[in-house]
């Protein structure tokens, strides 16, 4: 695998000088807050390249670290797997494509050092992310985790709790293809639009008035920018995580799958689309 990925001004490659370390110690304090308590430091981000794992930038032509990629390298049940576990990418470079290629340079050294997928973790509630993961990355929703990392101490998390969708990104298959890989609602079906949301617009769960044994299409309501709303009206913000986590655990267990994520800016508001080969409910 080549160890270093250019293209146009920005060259991708290992974390590798103490500049470089403390460049993305900095960058991940300017991410997730001054108090951010989960940091990993310089020493953390050296041995886990010694033992497969990857820590790598995103530089410009001056240097300056753009965005940085972290994750961990172990044993799942007797094969290889990779741990996506940070990503970053300072405001005015994202929206352009960086962090997706911080992932595919990610990928490919996680393969080169034998791993058969990729796993990491976002909060459903964030429609950039979900847009990326799921519309351009093409991964697979593996597992909803209610408050998997505890009372986070960033600023983005901070009141909202820590749950966490598990995407996972086989690294010998082709990735799965969206229903609407730009995101624009125009790409979905009208019938499709149509599905039944598992959540109401405002958040609060509406399961309670659905028939669990059809369709075979669902929606789930997001907000498009869940942290303005938290900043605005906390109580919002909570309702929205408890409606979604309802709608999840029920979903992904009746064998329900993220077709796509779109997004309607007059609502203010996403949907993930979600999929299942006909079945009992």
């Amino acid at each position: 695998m080549a160890r270093t990925a250019v293209s146009d001004d920005v060259v991708i490659r290992p974390l590798a000088t103490q500049a470089d370390l403390r460049a993305c110690v900095a960058l991940q304090y300017e991410t997730w807050g001054a108090d951010f308590g989960e940091a990993v430091p310089p020493a953390i981000l050296t041995v886990t390249q010694r033992l497969g794992g990857v820590a790598a930038g995103a530089f410009d032509a001056g240097g300056r670290l753009l965005g940085f990629v972290f994750g961990l390298t172990g044993v799942e049940r007797g094969r290889i797997v990779h741990w996506s576990d940070m990503l970053a990418v300072r405001p005015e470079r994202r929206d352009a494509g960086l962090g997706r290629r911080l992932k595919a340079w990610q990928r490919d050294a996680a393969r080169a050092a034998g791993a058969e997928v990729m796993y990491w973790t976002y909060d459903p509630l964030v429609a950039r992310n979900a847009h990326l993961n799921f519309n351009r990355l093409g991964v697979r929703a593996h597992e909803y985790v209610e408050d998997m990392y505890g009372e986070s101490t960033s600023v983005l998390h901070r009141g909202l709790g820590t749950d966490r969708l598990v995407v996972a990104w086989p690294l010998a298959e082709r990735p799965v293809r969206s229903r609407c890989p730009s995101g624009d609602a125009a790409e979905v079906p009208e019938a499709l639009r149509a599905a039944p949301l598992l959540n109401g617009g405002d958040g609060l769960s509406a399961l309670g008035s659905r028939p669990v044994d059809t369709p075979d299409a669902r929606r789930i309501a997001i907000p498009l920018d869940v942290h303005a709303v938290l900043a605005t009206d906390p109580a919002a913000a909570a309702r929205w995580r408890a409606g979604t986590r309802a709608a999840f655990q029920w979903a992904l267990p009746r064998g329900y799958r993220v077709a796509g994520v779109y997004r309607d800016p007059a609502a203010g508001l996403a949907y993930y689309l979600l999929l299942r080969d006909a079945g009992p409910g």
